[in-house]
């Protein structure tokens, strides 16, 4: 959830002043989603789930559509 009024209006967890930044820090360092829910409280395991769903669609947003391969990469050995 983005609210210019919480966080300067970077993406936090709804209902929380909880950064999605600062969780995906704890699991870009492989902390799991146990850990990052003992360390803060007001989140559940969905919570996590979901921020790496908004990660995962965010990213796909940004990245430019993949181009096809060529085709000599996508012959199989031997034809």
């Amino acid at each position: 959830m983005r609210d210019p009024a919480i966080c300067g209006g970077q993406p936090t967890v709804r209902g929380t002043r909880v950064l999605v930044r600062t969780i995906l820090g704890y699991l870009a360092h492989g902390e799991p989603a146990e850990r990052i829910v003992a360390e803060f409280p007001s989140l559940t395991t969905d919570d996590v789930r979901a921020i790496i769903a908004f990660a995962a669609r965010s990213a796909s947003e940004d990245l430019p559509a993949p181009n096809p391969l060529p085709s000599a990469l996508t012959r199989t050995s031997g034809a």
